[in-house]
This record gives C-alpha cells, structure tokens and sequence, in this order.
C-alpha cells in the first residue's frame, strides 16, 4: 500500500510508560476536521495510510492510532506484559487524542475506527461523548455469536481464547490466523463481549451498555457487502445499543472499490470510496452544526 502524503510522526508517551508513534496526515491548508482512526485487532496502524492519504485529499486531517502490543507500540503481549480494554481505553486512546487536538486545534474532532476499532471507538465514545462529534464505522459489529451464521463453533471459539492466551501468555493470532498477537486481557474482554453480547472490561465498574444506551453522537455505519466478519446482524446489534444516535447506515459493494472485494480487508486497497463517504458525512454534519450553532467538542 502507498500514500500520496507522507505521514508526521507524533512519538506517545503513555502514562504508564508505554511508547507508540501516532501517524498524522494533514490535508493542504487549515483542517476543518480531524479523524482519529482506531484500527482492526492486530493490524498496524501504517495501513492505514491509503486511507488517511484519501481523507486528506478532500480535506479532512487524520490520526492513525497504534494498538497496545502491536507495529510501534513498544510493548509486546506476554506472561510479563498484560494488558486489557481498562488500558486501552483509559490510558492509550486519551494519550492519542490529546496528541491530535494539540496538533490540530481548530478542527473539529471525530473518532472513526475499522472491526474492533470501531466497537473501541463506541465504547470511549461512550465515556467521554463530549471530546467528539461523531463516529465513523467501517466493517465494525458487536462480536456477539448468536449474529453470525456458524454462531455455535464462534462462541467455542469465544470461549477457548482466554484458555489458550491464559496457557501461552498471549492469544496467538498470528498462528491462528486472526489478529496480531494480543495480550491475555484484551483476548478475554473481547471474548467476554462476543459470549455476552454485552460490553464489560476487567477492572472497570463502567455500565458500557448502559453509557451506549446515552450516546447521542451522529454516527456513520459503512457495512463491507461481502463482510461474513461483519454481517447485517453484527453491526445491527452494535447500533441498536444506541437507540440515541443520529445513525446513517450504508453498504459498500465491489463496484465502489474497483472490484476490490467488499470485504473485512479488501477496502484497505482502494479505500477512496469509504474517504468520499466519511467526508460526505462530515460535511453534512458540520453544515448542520453551523446552521444550530451547536458548540464544539
């Protein structure tokens, strides 16, 4: 994958003493809006730059965050380094997004987020609903099994994850074949979440559901067409947790992406597409802010 604007590359200090770099690409001019990108499990966030290329070109700023344990982070998942959503949530995100409001502080700020990265994103969304206007979802769905058509063999899937990254100190997702290699607690919050249906993270009291159930944030669903990672149902009972958001659902199909599949991954090559809607999105958004004088995040 290549970009046509190279990135600046913003080092994170955690407050835990974490260490990852934030990939900044702006557009030419002042940017009236700034994504933050939260990607999928496991992928880093430097593939994300043909997407962060395509933002900028019509406009839009954007952060590409790196997952705990994975590409830059200077942290990798084991016996000795564990970590859950608690830290993702409380201690990496909010490291982040302070890093792209201090760059770009005129912008109004949006969160956006690919699978899990767009469950994350609802969730912090969620807590801090007013250091946002909206969310962007791309090929994101609750995990929940009984929303998948071979329900019964993911929820043993779901249930055998934490067994197996509690007996190796990490879930293996390189060697499974889903994922990176994550850290025990982010492999059982997740599973816990896909078992359930409901949100919950290890070390936190927080009502997720419930927090969901309060957001009130305008909310962008691009479903893949031929997603089986994210079907229909996925992504319905992830929206249907915000009975209060302003939600604008659309799929995307191979014809809007060169033929490329529309698929989890298949977007990332030809992503201008998912840029054009986001942006579309936006833009209307930002219209109708200017119009009501809503206030900024």
């Amino acid at each position: 994958m290549t970009t046509t604007s190279e990135p600046t590359v913003l080092p994170l200090a955690m407050a835990d003493g974490a260490r990852a770099e934030l990939l900044c690409v702006a557009p030419d001019g002042e940017p009236r809006a700034a994504v933050y990108w939260l990607p999928a499990m496991g992928v880093p966030a430097k593939h994300y730059l043909p997407l962060a290329a395509a933002l900028a070109a019509r406009g839009v700023a954007v952060a590409l965050h790196e997952w705990r344990g994975i590409g830059s982070s200077s942290l990798r998942a084991g016996r000795r380094s564990d970590w859950g959503y608690r830290e993702l949530l409380e201690i990496d995100l909010p490291a982040g997004l302070a890093a792209m409001r201090a760059r770009w502080p005129q912008a109004r700020p949006w969160l956006g987020g690919h699978s899990l990265g767009g469950q994350l994103a609802c969730l912090y969304a969620a807590l801090h609903p007013d250091e946002m206007t909206g969310l962007a979802l791309v090929a994101s769905g609750a995990p929940y099994w009984r929303c998948f058509r071979r329900g019964a063999v993911i929820g043993l899937a779901y249930a055998l994850a934490p067994v197996l990254a509690a007996l190796l100190g990490h879930l293996p997702g390189r060697r499974i074949g889903f994922g990176g290699n994550e850290a025990h607690g982010v492999a059982a919050d997740w599973a816990r979440s896909g078992r359930t249906g409901r949100y919950a993270a290890a070390a936190m009291d927080t009502d997720f559901e419930q927090r969901l159930a309060e957001l009130d944030r305008p909310v962008l669903a691009l479903r893949l067409r031929d997603d089986w990672l994210g079907p229909a149902a996925s992504l319905d009972w992830l929206l249907g947790k915000m009975p209060h958001a302003l939600r604008r659902h659309e799929q995307v199909t191979p014809d809007d992406l060169a033929g490329q599949p529309a698929d989890h991954f298949g977007w990332m090559k030809t992503p201008a597409a998912i840029a054009a809607r986001i942006v579309d999105w936006i833009a209307t958004h930002d219209a109708a802010f200017a119009a009501t004088g809503h206030p900024d995040p």
